[in-house]
């Protein structure tokens, strides 16, 4: 016999997603609170399983705004970081409606590599829905190769996410 699902807890009001701040926290993690609309679930209402890579896309691009980095100017300097490992764990589904936090921090650098960790969880941080690793690699814009070493302006202003 199935399991039955669960009830759904009640939602908090949407002032408490609100009164998170897109700041550095501790351990070095960066909480980007989202929400499941309608649009990033399937027919019975849980999260597509592409909603999350989004929002972690989303964090880390915020994350790096929040200590004074537009990903525009970085990739004006010629360099571009795309995504070359993924690699998702999922704990739990979020359904239609609920409020979450992505979780992200610069885990290291490797030469050219960025490994970026993610978690997505409850508000209340007792509901682990999404583990995952990204890693980028920088990438000469021109000629579509990678780079060496990391522009100088870029590796300072990615070393500020591990102070």
């Amino acid at each position: 016999m199935p399991e039955e699902p669960k009830p759904q807890a009640q939602l908090p009001p949407t002032a408490e997603i609100q009164s998170y701040s897109l700041t550095a926290t501790t351990e070095n993690w960066f909480e980007y609170p989202v929400r499941a609309q309608p649009h990033h679930t399937d027919y019975l209402g849980v999260v597509w399983h592409g909603t999350y890579v989004a929002w972690m896309e989303e964090a880390r691009v915020e994350c790096l705004r929040s200590i004074g980095v537009d990903f525009a100017d970085l990739v004006a300097l010629g360099c571009d970081l795309p995504v070359v490992e993924l690699s998702l764990r999922y704990h739990r589904p979020i359904r239609m409606g609920t409020a979450a936090v992505v979780k992200t921090r610069m885990a290291d650098m490797e030469g050219v590599r960025i490994n970026w960790d993610y978690q997505i969880q409850s508000l209340d941080g007792q509901e682990l829905y999404l583990t995952g690793r990204v890693t980028l690699v920088a990438v000469d814009r021109e000629k579509g190769k990678i780079l060496r070493q990391l522009p100088s302006a870029m590796k300072d202003a990615l070393l500020k996410l591990s102070t």
